[in-house]
């Protein structure tokens, strides 16, 4: 929990305070006096006052941050005093000022994948499982042991990249061409996914008989006086079948063990390529349902093959550059298809669901988490760019029709519009909440 609670914080903190900045930046060149620039909210802990009557301050609440500008001249203002005051300023400036906030997300989210690309990162082999006979994979001719080169022309060289490519057609439904290794020859195969639509946490490969094959269960630890210790479990040792059958996950292992408390079972295990039959007797232990379940008193891991994807500098800025804009992109597509009803609103998530994503990636590691940064810097940026009132595209849409119309925005239409975008940001928080508990629930 303390892990969730600091990523979610340190997270938000860094991606509001660099949005702010970006506010910070486009004011200064335009001439615009900041009175304060606050990292946090609430009683200040620290501040300084820099030349340019600036102050620095970093305050308490570690959730974000702020940027108060000068809005009106102060009383009896020279002419040049008056220039520093934000709506003194002509709309392509007050434009640029209120959007740089949302490109400064961007551009952090440009800059972490960059340096992704650019470190490299271990993620799984695109090597497929047998698929379900029936499922569209199995009647493309999908088999066990294909590897994914391409999706849709596009070459792969990990599972992650090529889950991307088929996205949209994961949410929407849609036919994708893989180009699939398999002992050596390549064939192109044609793949129907049924898509998601109204049902936000499936997975659609998965539905459509597209999965990894299974990893290698291995035992990474062994309690001492534990029925796995006692049998003569050791680490190391990959589990392959129990009572003649093949384990080919974790998941079933563990099944297995606890439907069987106090029943000897046969395990065949692989250790240093020599097989191994034993002899495991699962101890009773009572379960979090109050059951008495099977517990042999090992720790286990699924190891899947794992590929190294780096790049070179200009690429992974380039890469960098193309992720940043198709997440974007997708967000909003996403958003236009819960608006005709494609997809559902259940795809809308709120603060718990990302603070505990924040948490699972830390504890992934550093890359699982600057992914996170970025995907949710993208996500903030895209929110502040809709156009209600209150956020950043709301005023950019003020300044779009004082462009076009040659004079300011009428104050009655913005006095509706704030009354408006209330209502609808309000709506969206509670949907988001909501959506947040009935995920705890479920």
């Amino acid at each position: 929990m303390l892990t969730t609670i600091l990523a979610f914080i340190v997270a938000l903190g860094i991606i509001i305070t660099f949005h702010e900045y970006g506010h910070y930046w486009a004011a200064r060149r335009c001439g615009v006096k900041v009175l304060r620039f606050s990292v946090g909210f609430g009683k200040p802990l620290f501040k300084r006052v820099d030349k340019t009557g600036t102050e620095w301050v970093v305050a308490g609440i570690p959730l974000g941050g702020y940027v108060k500008m000068q809005d009106e001249p102060e009383p009896g203002a020279s002419e040049e005093q008056k220039k520093q005051a934000f709506s003194q300023q002509p709309v392509k400036n007050r434009f640029f000022i209120v959007s740089a906030g949302p490109i400064a997300n961007f551009i952090l989210a440009a800059v972490l994948y960059a340096a992704l690309n650019l470190i490299g990162t271990e993620e799984p082999a695109p090597i497929l499982a047998q698929p379900s006979v029936g499922t569209p994979a199995a009647q493309a001719g999908i088999a066990a042991g294909d590897r994914v080169t391409a999706v849709n022309g596009q070459p792969v060289q990990s599972w992650n990249q090529a889950r991307w490519l088929m996205l949209d057609d994961m949410i929407h439904g849609g036919v994708v061409m893989l180009s699939i290794d398999r002992f050596g020859r390549q064939s192109d195969l044609q793949v129907a996914l049924p898509g998601a639509g109204s049902e936000p946490d499936t997975d659609a490969l998965a539905k459509a008989g597209l999965e990894l094959q299974p990893g290698k269960t291995v035992i990474t630890s062994v309690q001492p006086d534990g029925a796995g210790h006692r049998a003569g479990l050791m680490d190391g040792d990959v589990v392959q079948l129990i009572n003649g059958q093949p384990v080919r996950n974790v998941l079933e292992l563990i099944q297995t063990v606890q439907a069987n408390p106090d029943r000897s079972l046969n395990m065949v295990v692989e250790r240093q390529s020599a097989q191994i039959s034993l002899e495991i007797t699962p101890a009773a232990a009572q379960g979090q349902d109050g059951t008495i379940v099977g517990r042999i008193g090992v720790g286990l891991a699924n190891e899947m093959p794992m590929v190294t994807v780096e790049h070179g500098l200009v690429q992974s800025v380039w890469q960098g550059v193309t992720r940043t804009f198709e997440t974007a992109w997708f967000s909003l597509k996403m958003l236009g298809s819960m608006i005709t009803g494609a997809v559902s609103w259940k795809n809308i998530s709120g603060p718990v669901t990302i603070a505990d994503y924040a948490g699972q990636t830390a504890q992934i590691g550093l890359t699982a988490y600057l992914a996170f940064l970025a995907l949710v810097s993208v996500s903030i940026g895209v929110l502040n760019l809709l156009p209600i009132p209150m956020l950043d595209g709301g005023h950019l849409m003020y300044y779009t029709v004082e462009m076009v119309r040659g004079k300011p925005t009428p104050e009655h239409w913005m006095a509706a519009g704030q009354k408006i975008g209330l209502v609808l940001l309000a709506g969206l928080m509670t949907l988001a909440i909501f959506n947040d508990v009935t995920r705890l629930l479920g």
